[in-house]
This record gives C-alpha cells, sequence and structure tokens, in this order.
C-alpha cells in the first residue's frame, strides 16, 4: 500500500515537471519570436540614419539602435519615416513702418486754387526779344531746398548739403543784382537756410526780403499739409516792399531761380528751372545761371527773351 502511494506521487510530481518543462518551452519560444523580431528590425533600421527637417535647421533622428538591455522598459517603437512635427516659427518684432510723406496735391479754392497766365501777361511775352545798350536792375528771386541746397532728412531741418558753388553765386547776385529768398518752407526753416548760406549779417541786410510759407496765402489747413506751392510774382510787384528804388519790379525785370517750373505757373516766361538738386551734382549748374543772368541783364523785357531762349542747363547760354 505504502509502495502504491509512493509510486503515485512519483507519477504526479513527474507530470508536474513535465508541464513546467513545456511551459518553459514555450515562454523560450515567445522569446525567441521577439529576439528574432527585434534583430531584422534593428537590422532594418541599421544604417538608415537621415536627416529630418525642425523648422529650418537640421537634426539627426534619435539612434533606436542601441542594446536592448539599454531600452527604458514599455519604450514605444517609432516607426520608419516618422518625422517630429515642426517647432512653431520664431516670432519677431514687426520692423517699424516709417510714414511716407504725403503726396503733394493742388491747394484749396481758399488758398487760391491752381493760377493761371493772365491774358495781359501772354501778350506781353509775345513780343521779340529787344538787347539793350547797357544792362539794366534785376530783381532775382530765389528758391533755396532743392536749388540752393539740400535738407537729406526732413526731421532735422538744420542739416543741410550745399550746392557746388551756392555762396559764391549767391554773392555774386548781391553784388550785381537785388536779390530776393522764397521758399515754401517755413519761416524757422528759412531762417536757418538762410543762415547756412550768407557768411554776414550784412549780407543778409542786402537781401530785399525773405518770404516763407507764410508769404504764399494758404488756408490754416493747406498751411500746415504738403500742397503744391505757387509763387504769384504779381504778389510781388504789387507788395509795397518790393516798390523802392531803383523803381518798381514787374514782369520785365524779374527772374525767378527756381528747381520746379510748376511753381512759376503763373509766370512761366519769368522763371529759370534748374536740375533739383539732391545732395550731388555731376556738373556744376550755377555758372550757367550765371551767365544767362548776364544775358537776361541786358534785354528790354526778360520775358520775352526767356520765351524765345528758355535756360537749358546742360548747354552753353
Amino acid at each position: 500500500m505504502a509502495r502504491e502511494l509512493q509510486r503515485a506521487s512519483q507519477r504526479a510530481h513527474n507530470t508536474r515537471a513535465h508541464a513546467n518543462v513545456r511551459e518553459i518551452a514555450a515562454i523560450s519560444r515567445d522569446w525567441d519570436s521577439f529576439d528574432s523580431r527585434h534583430a531584422k528590425y534593428i537590422q532594418h533600421r541599421q544604417g538608415t540614419q537621415q536627416q529630418v527637417h525642425y523648422g529650418g535647421f537640421h537634426a539627426t533622428p534619435p539612434n533606436h539602435n542601441l542594446p536592448r538591455d539599454n531600452l527604458p522598459r514599455n519604450a514605444p517603437i517609432i516607426p520608419q519615416g516618422f518625422h517630429p512635427p515642426a517647432p512653431p516659427a520664431r516670432t519677431t518684432s514687426p520692423k517699424p513702418k516709417f510714414r511716407r510723406r504725403d503726396t503733394i496735391v493742388p491747394p484749396s479754392a481758399a488758398s487760391g486754387g491752381v493760377p493761371e497766365p493772365s491774358p495781359a501777361y501772354h501778350l506781353r511775352a509775345s513780343f521779340l526779344p529787344r538787347q539793350l545798350p547797357r544792362p539794366q536792375p534785376l530783381l532775382v528771386v530765389i528758391d533755396l531746398n532743392g536749388t540752393l541746397l539740400h535738407r537729406p532728412v526732413a526731421r532735422n531741418p538744420r542739416h543741410f548739403v550745399l550746392r557746388p558753388l551756392a555762396r559764391e553765386f549767391l554773392s555774386y547776385c548781391l553784388d550785381t543784382f537785388h536779390v530776393m529768398i522764397w521758399s515754401s518752407a517755413r519761416p524757422a526753416n528759412v531762417a536757418a537756410m538762410c543762415d547756412e548760406l550768407l557768411g554776414s549779417p550784412d549780407q543778409l541786410r542786402r537781401v530785399v526780403a525773405v518770404w516763407g510759407r507764410d508769404r504764399f496765402g494758404l488756408s490754416g489747413e493747406d498751411y500746415n499739409s504738403r500742397v503744391q506751392c505757387y509763387k504769384r510774382l504779381s504778389a510781388v510787384w504789387d507788395d509795397p516792399a518790393g516798390r523802392w528804388n531803383p523803381g518798381s519790379w514787374n514782369q520785365g525785370n524779374t527772374v525767378l531761380i527756381d528747381d520746379s517750373k510748376e511753381k512759376a505757373r503763373s509766370e512761366p516766361y519769368n522763371a529759370i528751372e534748374i536740375p533739383e538738386f539732391l545732395g550731388e551734382e555731376k556738373e556744376h549748374v550755377l555758372p550757367r545761371v550765371h551767365d544767362y543772368l548776364n544775358t537776361l541783364a541786358c534785354q528790354a523785357d526778360v520775358s520775352t527773351y526767356i520765351r524765345v531762349h528758355p535756360f537749358k542747363p546742360a548747354e552753353k547760354q
């Protein structure tokens, strides 16, 4: 009886041992299968390092070909061809936008609108030029900005670049003719430009008149806006300050020097238009203006001569 119990116990032990062996074999087969799959994956990934783009710069993807012992448990397997999302684009402060200067607009009706030459003006200028035996006095009305100098920075009205020979030309005009300054700039800026051009207080005293933006008859709104300014020479001829020895000034003996002929729209045949000066000049134009003024001084009526022989800065007069 005891032997039968011993044999039964031995059979049960053997049965459990065989079951354990089968379970261990199954687990081993599972590990072998995992090892095989992992080895194939590692072999597939080996040597396939590619550059991945990260929103503007290049980076090498993480190395997944590490030994299994170094892999963290439950680490996810990154599929081939996976690209991490690009980081958000860098945001920079927008560049400051500088306000462009307003477009030049015509003056309003309250400022006199756009002038036209009168029929009487056209009639007088239509005659043939006639030369005088000796020079006559001339009133030379000279513009500043763009004509004798350039203001590179509008916000710094006291920084100027003088046109070549500007001081010499102005000194000659003061010695030879009667000179008036007329600029569309504000009076304070006109005074600063005159201080730059005129070398001494004595020269400034010899100027017949200095007019600024306040002498264009502009309305309050137009005065503070970028409107086209028109230099009506009739305003000079009718001004009491202009009527002094050697006589009154008129169409026959007044010359306007400006870089814009549009400003002389009401008296086009009294204007000498020269190229606008923007800080550099290839050919000196003021010596040609000097010679042209000397020619005009010997004309009975400057408007008749300018109509037939307008000033040409690129040619000898």
